[in-house]
């Protein structure tokens, strides 16, 4: 991805964007590359938070707790004093957040295809058809 030549940056992951990657581990592991501070802010409930980035083994330095995006944006922006603030999000309403707290926006799409991250599928693998009959019967 590129970071506009500076890693003093600050990358905050909307859960649901963070969903919407294959490998959110290894999304992680490549921002950190290129950034100094990632995380993943919600209006989910903390234990969701901490049970998916747990469930996909991310090591993340900051997250929104039980606050909600704007209020944790904010936060953050205060706590993690770098050049750049990101926010990458999922509709809208992601994007509104994130001029009303003077972040950065990118939409999860173009966030994957600037860092060569893999998005993952919204359909489920094609499993093979079940054999219902039996051989052993009569």
């Amino acid at each position: 991805m590129d970071s506009g030549g500076s890693t003093d940056m600050t990358l905050a992951f909307e859960l649901e964007a963070l969903k919407a990657l294959a490998d959110p581990n290894a999304v992680f592991n490549n921002a950190r590359q290129w950034t100094e501070y990632v995380g993943v802010v919600s209006e989910k409930p903390t234990y969701v938070v901490t049970n998916f980035t747990r469930k996909h083994r991310v090591r993340q330095d900051f997250f929104s707790g039980p606050r909600g995006v704007e209020e944790s944006l904010e936060n953050i922006a205060q706590q993690f004093d770098t050049d750049r603030h990101v926010f990458v999000g999922v509709d809208e309403e992601d994007e509104a957040l994130a001029e009303a707290t003077d972040w950065e926006f990118l939409h999860v799409e173009d966030a994957a295809e600037a860092a060569g991250w893999t998005l993952a599928t919204d359909e489920p693998a094609e499993e093979a058809p079940q054999d219902t009959s039996r051989d052993d019967w009569p």
